[in-house]
């Protein structure tokens, strides 16, 4: 039996959030640079936000480049944002087709001009979808997020737009780039690598791991139905016991 038969579509994850790794080592498994793993790497975003959409996931979120990428070689950085530019124009009217809303976090000011705004459209222009949000994480850290917050709720604090004592976790959340969708229930991670690399680190506190050695490139439709599978194999228990879960 297939994967996709064996999910209960009443218990789908409302978010799912995905590091896509693996790409450069697929690549070299090929005899190929690096570059040639991103650009079929693609094909596997597509999958995946095809397969989300179908089951009912509304809300998918893909770790695309964090703020550790900068440091790699000046060539692979370069073309991944051209990647990037040309990914975003070539998929965005499969994207208003589907009904699908782009938007992005991380420090967006570091990505270069052009994709800057060929990222700004793309979500200006798909931002009334309502079917599936698909968010990318782009120069993105959690370590870089958590600090962002904290400083903003610094200058309301100092700024008298907000009480100390008022400050609690739904605070915090507010402050951090995903306050407008909610925490993944499930985080994928690809290419048998077990750490969560600086992602979501406040948001993933209950999320459900799971890993997988498939690289990107070759994640598809099924593998990420696998995925749903394993979670909804698990039990949730948020720090109770199995029997108050249960009642």
């Amino acid at each position: 039996m297939k994967f996709k038969d064996q999910i209960d579509v009443s218990r789908v994850p409302n978010h799912v959030a995905v590091i896509m790794d693996g790409n450069g080592r697929w690549a070299q498994t090929h005899g190929e640079m690096r570059i040639f793993g991103h650009l079929n790497g693609v094909s596997s975003v597509r999958e995946t936000l095809s397969a989300a959409g179908e089951i009912g996931v509304k809300y998918l979120t893909l770790y695309a480049f964090s703020t550790e990428n900068w440091d790699r070689p000046r060539e692979e950085v370069a073309a991944l944002m051209d990647l990037l530019v040309k990914t975003i124009v070539k998929e965005i009217d499969d994207l208003q087709e589907n009904k699908v809303r782009l938007q992005a976090i991380g420090d967006l000011q570091l990505l270069p001009e052009n994709c800057r705004k060929t990222l700004n459209q793309a979500i200006e222009k798909t931002k009334n979808n309502k079917r599936i949000t698909l968010t990318l994480a782009l120069s993105y850290s959690a370590r870089w997020e958590i600090t962002q917050a904290i400083r903003a709720i610094g200058e309301d604090v100092k700024n008298n737009k907000l009480q100390v004592e008022d400050i609690n976790q739904v605070t915090i959340d507010s402050y951090l780039e995903t306050h407008n969708i909610p925490d993944p229930e499930l985080l994928i991670r690809t290419s048998g690598e077990k750490r969560i690399s600086n992602f979501l680190l406040w948001q993933i506190a209950y999320s459900e791991l799971y890993f997988t050695s498939v690289f990107w490139p070759d994640f598809k439709k099924e593998d990420f139905y696998e995925a749903i599978v394993a979670y909804q194999n698990r039990e949730r228990r948020f720090g109770k016991i199995s029997e108050q879960v249960s009642c």
